[in-house]
């Protein structure tokens, strides 16, 4: 009888992370996971750089990220498939935060799931909603207005020019394929109601004042929220955008310290309860001084790979609180810049020749930078890729509408998005 042999137990499988959405704040977060040894799924709906990064285990392509059942139905039928249960949910896209946010509960069965309950998210998912939440707390926000009708629009146009913007901005975004119009005349503001109106509820219709200014005097609270206050924080200037007054997305950064930026964030994000990575955007009137806030972003922004090099690590801070590692509370160093190369260069480039910018500055900007959105030395594939993946990212954005009809301002009002359109508003 043979005498029995002691075997070293099977460590269990490591729990991994399925990012939702291959664009360069997914890749972001697969670098930073991926460096740690944990595999990583990127599940996305279209072709993207992250398909190409060494630090991802895999890229499953679906038909429609979408459609809010159809993206729960595709991430729980791929975690079965693949065996990914107990793995972390990274949604980078706000209409895949809503899904995750209101099938919380059934993802949850099989997923440790970082957004926010909806009573939360919902705060963040409506402009409205977000607005008078503010104001109830005593954060400034532009002068919005909600006309029903058309009638409603005269008393508006003494206050010209104004932006007509969503409420919720996935339901404009994928109908109009803008961000948001810009009304400068009586005519023009009441042709872009009718136009809205024509694509989405009345009730979902801002009319809001524009702040002056340009990106520089755009800041970004960036966090790593939990148990009613920050545990990690980055706070960032815009020092330049695309388009340069009325900036879709930022094109440079820099992480500066700004303590009233901080104190009106976190008095916002305590107050609905906040959990998980989130960014807020403020902008500085420059007729009162007063920081306005603009958005909340429930989820990895555009340039979040900047809280590596500046000692915030935003994507394991949270996969580490879900899988209960120890962390320990950080803040980002100023000075430490982003840069998207594939827009920042053009628009360098406009400033300089508008006499924005100087030569000087510019290269500070470049001395400073510490990451770029998809150039890596020890990760190149994406880089190379995104060079050669120009033509199909323009045609998918920019040419092409929701419903497949050429459109030349198909570009979303999402960090994400890959070229500048003119005539957005922030």
């Amino acid at each position: 009888m043979e005498a029995p042999t002691s075997k070293t137990p099977t460590p269990p499988p490591q729990v991994g992370a399925i990012v939702i959405g291959g664009e360069h704040p997914g890749l972001g977060i697969a670098r930073s996971l991926g460096r740690r040894g944990i595999p990583v799924y990127v599940i996305d709906d279209q072709h993207s750089v992250s398909q190409f990064s060494k630090y991802v285990t895999r890229t499953v392509r679906v038909k429609d990220l979408r459609d809010e059942i159809k993206a729960v139905e595709s991430v729980l039928e791929i975690g079965q498939r693949y065996g990914l249960e107990g793995w972390v949910l990274f949604p980078t896209r706000d209409e895949t935060v809503a899904a995750f946010s209101r099938h919380r509960d059934r993802l949850a069965e099989f997923f440790r799931v970082t957004t926010a309950a909806w009573e939360t998210v919902r705060w963040a998912w409506d402009k409205k909603n977000t607005y008078d939440r503010a104001a109830e707390l005593g954060i400034p926000v532009p002068r919005t207005y909600n006309p029903r009708t058309e009638q409603e629009l005269a008393a508006l146009y003494s206050r010209l020019p104004l932006a007509l913007k969503p409420a919720v901005k996935e339901n404009f975004f994928y109908a109009t394929g803008a961000k948001a119009w810009r009304a400068e005349t009586p005519d023009q503001l009441d042709d872009l109601f009718r136009r809205a109106i024509r694509q989405i509820r009345p009730e979902e219709i801002l009319i809001q004042e524009i702040i002056p200014g340009d990106g520089q005097r755009q800041y970004s609270y960036c966090a790593f929220f939990r148990d009613g206050k920050a545990h990690s924080t980055l706070v960032a200037k815009r020092l330049r955008q695309h388009p340069r007054e009325f900036g879709r997305a930022a094109t440079y950064v820099e992480t500066i310290e700004h303590p009233e930026v901080e104190e009106l964030s976190e008095r916002f994000l305590k107050a609905i309860d906040y959990y998980g990575l989130v960014e807020v955007e403020f902008k500085q009137d420059p007729r009162d001084a007063q920081f306005k806030l603009l958005d909340v972003n429930a989820r990895t922004w555009g340039f979040h790979s900047i809280g590596v090099p500046a000692g915030v690590d935003f994507p394991y801070l949270l996969y580490a609180d879900q899988v209960g590692k120890p962390i320990e509370r950080s803040r980002a160093r100023a000075g430490v810049g982003w840069l998207r190369a594939v827009t920042d260069f053009p628009t360098a480039a406009s400033d300089l020749w508008a006499r924005e910018l100087t030569l000087r500055s510019y290269w500070s900007s470049l001395r400073n930078t510490r990451a770029e959105s998809v150039f890596c030395l020890r990760d190149p594939l994406p880089s190379a890729a995104e060079v050669l993946m120009l033509p199909y990212l323009v045609t998918k954005k920019y040419f092409v509408t929701s419903e497949g009809k050429p459109e030349n301002q198909a570009a979303g009002d999402r960090e994400d998005a890959d070229l500048p359109v003119s005539g957005s508003v922030e």
